[in-house]
């Protein structure tokens, strides 16, 4: 017996010994992959493309890499904008690279402030090598694209279509009306639109004037810019009298585009690629449209954005939100955190904050605006950049700058602060459930979501909101040398363009984040010419960046990439199509909103149309579980 006891340890402590082992090797495996660095690949000359198969975005969001290996990340893909310009600018002055190539079948846009950026670079590299635009269709934001190129083209069954900022919002209050939900909301500010699809049907008189002004405002620049880049294209026919045009050009949107000189020259893929390859040299594997290509992700690996200097940019970039997230989220304590450990390393001498946000949560604002405080406090300049959209909670950051850039086409303003509390006493009524109990104080209880607010608490709530604006009132104030009454009268939730922003003095000068560093770098008498940047950026752990760059290049080897594309759609249509699903997850996101949040916001609902359409997250599976009761009670109603 003891024999066999004996040899039974013996053989437990072999499996012991080869688990541990190779649980060494395991992680002494994974150590080495994670650690490897790739040496960046070679690179032959051909035409640098650039296919955009998403949106261009500020901060882009970090998605699941093992999703987006198998292929079910979703259907929108973001790219840094400063990863694209600095492509383009590298590009520009690189003599491998014949061309520049943009592929925009499915493009989705960017703001406007991010794709003037983007066409600055372009103008640039047109004026040394050939900058060539193809699409099967365009809209606004590709065409603002593809309009800084050398020669654009479009398939012969595609065509131009503007549109021009503007269009419609959902509004749910008959929805929580038939699901029984009370929409408690707190607000001040007359222009303060954010709760109002929440409380009515349709737009108020002064949300739809604002909205007008600041769509007006924003189509005049696009036009503008579209204009300077391309002066010789008539494109007033096609925007005033579409119809016209397109009946004039026997009924092909594409012909209309060619005779107002909005585009260069008709052709599919083929005819594309065979003009490219003129240029850039025919295609390794000798296809008839084939040419050769550097893609844009191998372009960067072989020649990545500098970082690390003495002047600090750090990004505030989506929706702020409180506590922690990753990349695309502005969230309080993760950017505070990582400000302070930056200027815990004492090697800063200015700091630039890029602001491209909406809004969000008033405490994790003050959070990001108090850590951005603590490095004037240390004596450093600090600078703000406005990108797309600076408003609400992003307007409450940019009071920490000392100066303030924007461009004319940036959003901002939105002075105002509210509150939504649900509650569903009428809800719970229609399944027979009801609410009762004893109360010590007026405010047991409270807020009840279940049997409804009481007076008292509406009013101690409205009363916070309004001493939240005060704040806000003061801060701005301080920030812009004006009494807290003057702030008001440009306040109260309106939201401006960058050039009614200067005139009101909510903004210093017009520039983008080149200038705000060049101005930093200045207040810090360092020489602009050798001021380096310090990105302070939010970065994926080595993992998910591992992953995601064989993601990235294996979305980007192949040419056409079919498969992938064809999530989006290949005309027009198909793309509105794609655009009516990312709205309808958008009514979800935002009655989502009004049910789980519960912190006052300083949020702007007009700022939406100015930042590309990312993705919408779906529910978890508790909220899955809420929103199925929901729709039970709505479908009994």
């Amino acid at each position: 017996m003891s024999f066999v006891k004996s040899a039974w340890r013996v053989l437990v402590g072999i499996k012991d010994a080869l688990v541990l082992l190779l649980l060494l090797l395991f992680f002494a495996g994974l150590y080495t992959l994670l650690s490897f660095k790739p040496a960046p690949p070679r690179m032959g000359s051909g035409a640098l493309v650039l296919k955009l198969d998403g949106v261009i975005s500020e901060q882009p969001a970090e998605t699941d890499a093992i999703a987006r290996l198998s292929g079910s990340a979703g259907d929108v893909r973001e790219y840094r904008l400063r990863d694209v310009v600095h492509a383009i600018e590298t590009a520009s002055d690189d003599s491998r690279v014949k061309a520049i190539v943009l592929d925009l079948d499915f493009f989705l846009g960017g703001g406007q402030v991010a794709l003037e950026r983007v066409g600055a670079a372009l103008d640039k590299a047109r004026a040394k090598k050939p900058v060539l635009a193809h699409a099967i269709a365009y809209t606004d934001d590709s065409y603002q694209l593809a309009a800084h190129a050398s020669e654009i083209w479009v398939d012969p069954f595609g065509g131009v279509m503007l549109r021009g900022p503007g269009g419609t919002q959902l509004f749910y209050k008959g929805l929580i009306d038939r699901l029984g939900i009370n929409a408690h909301v707190y607000r001040v500010g007359t222009y303060k639109s954010f709760v109002e699809p929440y409380i009515r049907a349709d737009q108020s008189p002064e949300a739809k004037e604002n909205s007008q002004t600041l769509a007006n405002a924003m189509w005049a620049d696009w036009q503008r810019d579209v204009a300077k880049a391309r002066p010789k294209a008539k494109f007033a026919a096609l925007v005033t009298e579409p119809l016209a045009a397109v009946k004039a050009a026997g009924n092909s949107l594409s012909r209309a585009a060619l005779a107002s000189g909005m585009v260069d020259k008709l052709g599919g893929t083929a005819e594309f690629g065979a003009r490219v390859a003129q240029i850039a040299g025919p295609d390794a594997k000798g296809l008839p449209d084939g040419y050769a290509r550097i893609t844009l992700p191998s372009y960067l690996a072989a020649h990545p954005v500098p970082d690390g200097g003495q002047i600090g940019v750090l990004t505030v970039a989506g929706d702020i939100v409180d506590g922690q997230a990753g990349p695309g989220k502005a969230a309080g304590d993760t950017i505070a955190n990582l400000l302070r450990e930056a200027l815990a390393k004492d090697n800063l001498k200015a700091l630039v904050v890029r602001i491209d946000s909406p809004g969000g949560s008033v405490l994790a604002s003050e959070r990001i605006r108090e850590a951005v405080m603590e490095a004037r406090n240390q004596g450093l300049p600090v600078v703000v950049s406005m990108g797309n959209v600076a408003a609400s909670g992003g307007y409450w950051v940019s009071t920490a700058g000392q100066t303030v850039f924007a461009e004319p086409a940036t959003i901002t303003g939105s002075i105002g602060v509210f509150g939504i509390l649900p509650s569903f006493e009428n809800t719970l009524a229609k399944i027979g459930v009801t609410t009762d109990g004893v109360k010590t104080t007026s405010l047991s209880g409270e807020p009840n979501v279940f049997g409804g607010t009481s007076p008292q608490f509406d009013q101690l709530a409205q009363a916070g909101v309004e001493d939240i604006y005060g704040h806000f009132l003061g801060v701005v104030g301080k920030a812009r040398g004006m009494t807290p009454a003057a702030v008001d009268r440009i306040a109260q939730g309106r939201v401006w363009d960058g050039g009614a922003a200067r005139q009101l003095r909510l903004i210093d000068r017009f520039g983008g984040l080149e200038d705000a560093v060049a101005e930093a770098a200045r207040l810090a008498k360092v020489d602009a010419k050798s001021a380096k940047i310090d990105w302070i950026d939010q970065e994926p752990d080595r993992l998910t960046a591992f992953l995601t760059s064989i993601a990235n290049r294996e979305n980007d080897d192949d040419a056409s990439n079919g498969e992938a594309r064809a999530q989006l759609g290949g005309d027009w249509l198909s793309r509105q199509g794609w655009m009516q699903r990312h709205a309808a997850l958008q009514l979800v996101a935002d009655m989502r909103g009004m049910l789980m949040g519960t912190s006052i916001q300083a949020a702007c609902l007009e700022c939406r149309a100015a930042l590309p359409a990312r993705p919408v997250a779906l529910p978890d599976a508790q909220e899955r579980g809420w929103w199925s009761l929901i729709g039970q009670l709505f479908w009994k109603g």
